[in-house]
């Protein structure tokens, strides 16, 4: 499929898909969430991808938020099918059981903070400006932002992002721990490839699972999520990954996982 509002490419094993419209600072209309749908779900099926980058093209926004002009136009029940549809496009980058980081350089707002969420780990330029401006529009986020969010960094957090809907700097959203790590600007794209390259290095089977376990545990009790870890971790030992990985480590030398 051809995209006219995202770009995604595939080197090695990193895949990177950009949101292209860089006039409109990247914001996110139906259009490109349908893209967004499909090219999550192509590179979810795509075995030579190990790991997944988003990111906005240029420097002044990951992604500002949705398209306002369309929203402003829909009805209440167009506007829950808007927010039902968008819920579900982030739900299969977090689903896709590969691990995904969100590289924002300048705004990520609304929308485009809410996909940011939806990565798995998210790294920042240090000049980034992150928050939830919805309530400021007479809406709440729509995206699963009012969820990941409390989940992420916590409910006094969450309850402050979305309800004073200011915008905050990339330390203190690193601070609370919305983002993993920051970079100064020069450096941003070389420290999240690193970043990367770190998760390629290890077991592939073992990040899957261990994602796994963390967010199925999310919705349990401590004790439920320990039965999850336990039986993820001896699925892990059943791999041929984890006596390659076993092996080497007695061996002294590095690992070469296979994913099996």
């Amino acid at each position: 499929m051809s995209y006219e509002n995202i770009i995604s490419e595939v080197s090695g094993a990193i895949a990177r898909v950009t949101v292209n419209r860089p006039k409109l600072m990247n914001a996110l209309n139906r259009q490109t969430l349908e893209e967004l749908a499909h090219a999550f779900d192509a590179l979810r099926d795509d075995d030579r991808v190990r790991v997944l980058i988003v990111t906005g093209a240029g420097d002044r926004a990951f992604v500002a938020g949705a398209d306002i002009k369309e929203l402003a136009k829909m009805e209440a029940m167009q506007a829950k099918d808007v927010a039902f549809f968008g819920q579900q496009v982030f739900a299969r980058l977090e689903k896709m059981g590969k691990p995904s980081i969100a590289m924002i350089a300048g705004f990520a707002l609304g929308g485009g903070l809410e996909l940011a969420l939806a990565c798995t780990l998210r790294t920042a330029s240090v000049k980034a400006r992150l928050g939830l401006p919805e309530v400021s529009l007479g809406i709440i986020p729509g995206y699963g932002g009012t969820q990941r969010l409390g989940r992420i960094a916590g409910p006094g957090v969450a309850r402050e992002w979305v309800l004073t809907g200011d915008m905050y700097g990339a330390a203190e959203a690193h601070r609370v721990g919305i983002l993993n790590r920051i970079f100064e600007d020069d450096e941003l794209e070389e420290g999240t490839m690193k970043l990367a390259e770190t998760m390629l290095s290890r077991g592939p089977v073992a990040l899957r699972l261990g994602m796994e376990a963390i967010n199925r545990g999310l919705n349990m009790t401590q004790q439920e999520g320990e039965i999850i870890e336990s039986d993820m971790f001896g699925l892990a030992s059943t791999t041929d990954d984890m006596r390659e990985g076993m092996t080497a480590f007695l061996e002294k030398r590095a690992p070469q996982f296979t994913g099996k």
